[in-house]
């Protein structure tokens, strides 16, 4: 599925699960177990942290039997990417297409996403770790992340657009920079949050979507508020 969805008003069947023990093979099932711990383990100690003998240590597996699910560390990485990408689309973009088309929608997608950040406040981001990690080193892991950020950074920037296609953000309204200060409050809050440890920093971060509608939106549209 594609998240080109948030340009129109469609709401997608529910997926069903991605890995059934009844249909998947015993291998894959095993493989997704390793990344699913793999993606755990990233969060506290980020993509580089990770290894395949601290990961075969937490799945009480020889190194020999983890590399044969990958074939070397860079894969790993790469698959535990593409599976916190999946969890992240999933719980934040998917599921805000349940709410009407537009600034609804909007809200919702924020929501979901500020949801995620509580979590993530706790365990870590592999997004925003992993920027730090792998800014200035070309290659296919960055490759793998940059193109996650870009995915879901685009989607919102549809959001955006979806919500002046539909008046509930003013004409004038740089979509581009709307979506910019929407994610600039994420990272702000991450920073606040989990470094920091300012109280506060989830309140602030509602505050600041308040004000960033206060200042593009159309008084009257739905689920607008001054």
């Amino acid at each position: 599925m594609s998240l080109s969805a948030f340009s129109d008003s469609s709401v997608p069947v529910a997926e069903a699960e991605r890995l059934s023990a009844r249909t998947v093979p015993k291998g894959q099932q095993t493989k997704h177990a390793i990344v699913q711990a793999a993606v755990t383990l990233s969060t506290q100690v980020g993509l580089e942290g990770l290894s395949i003998g601290s990961l075969a240590e937490l799945m009480h597996m020889s190194k020999s039997g983890v590399f044969a699910h990958f074939g070397s560390r860079e894969e790993l990485q790469i698959s535990v990417i593409r599976e916190y990408f999946a969890t992240f689309e999933q719980e934040v973009f998917y599921s805000a297409l349940q709410a009407p088309k537009g600034l609804p929608r909007l809200r919702a997608l924020f929501d979901n996403w500020m949801k995620r950040v509580a979590v993530e406040i706790q365990s870590g981001c592999i997004f925003i770790s992993g920027a730090v990690e792998f800014d200035d080193r070309p290659g296919p892991v960055r490759e793998a992340l940059a193109n996650s950020v870009q995915t879901w950074l685009q989607a919102l920037y549809r959001a955006v657009v979806l919500a002046k296609d539909c008046g509930h953000l003013s004409a004038d309204a740089d979509a581009q920079q709307v979506a910019f200060e929407i994610h600039a409050l994420i990272l702000a809050l991450h920073y606040e949050a989990r470094f920091l440890k300012n109280p506060g920093s989830l309140a602030r971060a509602n505050r600041g979507f308040d004000d960033i509608l206060a200042r593009y939106g159309v008084p009257g549209a739905p689920d607008f508020s001054v």
